[in-house]
């Protein structure tokens, strides 16, 4: 059974889908130096507003997006939900341990964008919340695959949504020596480290029969994915890569697709000294020098557990547009990659996200351009 994409949700730093899209493409960036908080010193971030959102903000506009899009209306009594977050509502944690007030703590669990959306669709079929770290939308968007593919039900709304500016993950990250100092630069030789950014992304999976039989308009098909975990360390990824590359592959493998076939990568691409050493070294074992690869946190910043979901969008997007995106910030490589400085325009078939999260957290999907059997089906009902 084929799933496909029909409908896209977005809020990131650089604004809704119909603006993040161009924005990206223009090599802009929703980074800005900034001070979330008085007792912190001012920061490069990826504010959406002027000062840290909540969850429940977010996952509202997400979802709405996401519904008008697919032209989908509520009640949807059988749409699985599976929508993840990594830090969920900590920062709402954080204010009820700072003023002693608590009320309504049972809506601010780790499943709240999960919950939150399942009483706003008026659902009743599964409601899921994984969470793997920075890994967790691609999990989710895995997992809603599967609901489909297993006949739970025909439609799901999958992706995560994250609000990670808060002081106690400023001051860890901070702590870690993983916080950059001026901006995002990934894969640039004077990349400093990660800049936090909230936002996420919910997209709209459907059986191709479902969206065939209702004439939705079809972003692209999910082919395959692939996970590991290092099982090393606490926050570092292992060095030799023998893990990751297992879930890349095991990702093609599923996805019936050659090395060769795979037109674009949309690297985790995080900016910190580690990571995007690491994460090239990877490609280019795999894929070699030629692929097109960009990594967006440069324009959006890191939404943790998000990244993934702001990642699968831009795939999508670049699918529909036949445009790769930029790098932004990245000015001069050590490494040999071949990444897009601007948007280019290519005949793209089959596209790689990838992401990598603390724990040793590996994660890779590809989806393609949707190919559809229909033409067959006519031919064959034809004689």
């Amino acid at each position: 059974m084929n799933v496909v994409v029909t409908g896209i949700g977005l809020i990131s730093s650089l604004g809704n889908l119909s603006q993040s899209w161009p924005r990206l493409l223009e090599g802009k960036t929703g980074i800005t130096r900034q001070q979330p908080f008085s007792d912190l010193p001012v920061l490069p971030l990826g504010l959406i507003g002027h000062k840290p959102a909540f969850l429940d903000d977010l996952t509202k506009i997400a979802l709405i997006a996401a519904l008008e899009d697919a032209k989908l209306t509520p009640p949807l009594k059988d749409c699985g939900v599976t929508i993840g977050s990594s830090r969920s509502c900590q920062g709402l944690w954080e204010q009820m341990a700072a003023t002693g007030i608590v009320e309504n703590w049972l809506d601010s669990l780790p499943d709240r964008a999960s919950v939150l959306t399942a009483r706003l669709i008026e659902t009743s079929a599964p409601v899921l919340a994984p969470m793997a770290a920075c890994a967790t939308a691609i999990w989710s968007i895995a997992r809603g695959v599967e609901l489909i593919k297993m006949g739970e039900c025909d439609r799901v709304l999958a992706g995560a949504i994250e609000t990670p500016i808060t002081p106690l993950t400023l001051v860890g990250f901070e702590q870690m020596g993983a916080l950059a100092k001026t901006g995002c630069y990934p894969f640039d030789r004077a990349r400093e480290g990660l800049v936090l950014g909230e936002g996420g992304a919910i997209l709209v999976l459907e059986s191709e029969e479902e969206a065939l039989s209702r004439n939705a308009s079809i972003y692209g098909q999910i082919l395959g994915y692939g996970f590991t975990c290092d099982a090393d360390h606490v926050s570092a990824p292992a060095v030799d890569n023998h893990s990751a590359a297992k879930a890349v592959l095991l990702c093609l493998h599923r996805s019936k697709l050659r090395k060769d076939e795979i037109h674009y990568i949309h690297a985790h691409g995080t900016s910190t000294r580690l990571n995007d050493e690491r994460e090239a070294n990877l490609i280019a074992s795999i894929f070699g020098s030629q692929v097109a690869v960009s990594s967006t946190k440069g324009a959006t910043g890191h939404t943790l557990g998000a990244s993934g979901a702001l990642g699968m969008a831009f795939c999508l997007m670049a699918l529909k547009n036949q445009l790769i995106p930029p790098c932004v910030g990245v000015n001069e490589s050590p490494f040999q990659l071949n990444l897009t400085r601007s948007a280019i325009n290519f005949s793209l078939q089959n596209c790689l996200c990838l992401s990598f999260g603390f724990g040793g957290q590996n994660a890779a999907i590809a989806v393609g351009k949707w190919q559809t059997d229909r033409c067959r089906l006519i031919h064959e009902s034809t004689y």
